[in-house]
């Protein structure tokens, strides 16, 4: 098949499988205890991998449910959304109350300032508003206080106003299992479930599925398992690989030994190799601190990165390959299969969140699958 005039022009093609992102949500949710249920977490454009074409797959595979972190990204979600609940992890900011309710979007309240501007806002339009209440257990971020949630809990003209429809919390270790913050964590949200009965509640995000059963009470809200991410960092990835990004080789070099490769002469040969030059940099998401411990995968052969990542450029020693094996125009894979987007942060000594949330814009986009189950062609 002729390659089309954006792949020949690309310098690197980002693939992303929507049926493994589909998959991977029916794992999840097939994990749960009955009556639980599953969110998406489709914030910072579904980490990365364009929310206007996941939510929608999601959405025809059952979800109902999904999550932003700024009220922008669920304005755009919306009229793909049109039925669907999509919470505010930030909540409202002063003045944004109006758009919050005139497109149907649950906001986290996570102050008492929040909660004070949402049941004014409530009561000036007359009817009580839905929104999350959001408690602090240990992450110590966003959340109402201890202290806070029980002067809410006696609240009657705050309750007046607005119906609270989930109470939520974040675990800080719930990679974990055996750390006791995660059990410290689960009491806390237990005391504060108690000052709010009847509210459906919501604790484990990917991670904190794992620890079991009495960690998913009504609601659970997996972000970056669904995007292949292992949730189990001590044991293997129960999810699915849902990316490939690959780069194309702009030449092959021959270099002598003691020849530098990069700015800051940070690698240096110690014999005669052979150099392939990628089209990727760090302005494409591929983290500097990748020099001299990134790798790519070449046919089945893993070839380190050499030097210093650069603005639009990575160099990889192709050496031990057969000089057929590296060409001009051919792709390696920066990730993918044998080097996974959690390899690829173990090696930039970051996690793989930040690595699928890096991605850059320059990348030919390619989605793929028939994830869409009610047929409207999202991504074949």
């Amino acid at each position: 098949m002729p390659m089309s005039d954006a792949a020949a022009r690309a310098g690197a093609v980002l693939t992303i499988d929507l049926d493994a992102i589909v998959d991977n949500w029916r794992n999840l949710v097939a994990r749960l205890r009955p009556g639980a249920r599953a969110a998406a977490v489709v914030k910072a454009d579904a980490y990365g991998l364009g929310a206007a074409r996941v939510a929608p797959a999601l959405a025809a595979a059952g979800c109902t449910r999904f999550c932003t972190a700024t009220l922008d990204e669920a304005l755009a979600l919306r009229p793909l959304l049109p039925d669907a609940d999509i919470l505010v992890f930030s909540g409202p900011f002063a003045g944004t109350e109006e758009e919050f309710s005139a497109h149907r979007l649950l906001p986290v309240l996570n102050s008492p300032e929040q909660v004070a501007a949402w049941a004014a806002h409530a009561r000036r339009v007359g009817r009580r508003l839905p929104a999350a209440l959001h408690v602090d257990t240990g992450l110590s971020r966003l959340g109402l206080g201890a202290a806070e949630a029980r002067a809410l809990a006696v609240d009657r003209t705050a309750f007046g106003a607005f119906e609270a429809v989930l109470l939520i919390s974040h675990l800080a270790i719930a990679e974990e299992p055996a750390d006791p913050m995660n059990r410290s964590q689960f009491d806390r949200f237990a005391e504060a479930r108690a000052l709010f009965p009847g509210v459906p509640a919501s604790l484990a995000a990917s991670s904190g599925i794992f620890l079991g059963p009495d960690w998913h009470l009504d609601w659970v809200r997996p972000g970056a398992s669904l995007y292949g991410v292992n949730p189990t960092p001590a044991q293997p990835n129960p999810m699915k690989q849902v990316i490939e990004l690959k780069g194309r080789i702009i030449l092959v070099r021959d270099i002598d030994a003691g020849q530098t490769v990069g700015y800051g002469a940070t690698w240096r040969a110690t014999s005669k190799t052979r150099l392939a030059v990628v089209a990727a940099g760090y302005a494409d998401g591929m983290l500097r601190s990748l020099a001299n411990r990134g790798s790519a995968i070449l046919g089945e052969t893993r070839v380190p990165l050499v030097g210093r990542v650069s603005m639009d450029l990575m160099v990889f020693d192709v050496g031990a390959l057969p000089a057929a094996a590296a060409r001009a125009g051919a792709f390696v894979t920066l990730i993918g299969e044998g080097n996974t987007v959690d390899q690829v942060g173990d090696a930039a000594a970051t996690i793989g969140y930040e690595i699928l949330t890096h991605l850059g814009r320059r990348y030919l986009r390619e989605w793929r699958g028939s994830a869409d189950a009610a047929g409207r062609g999202i991504a074949r």
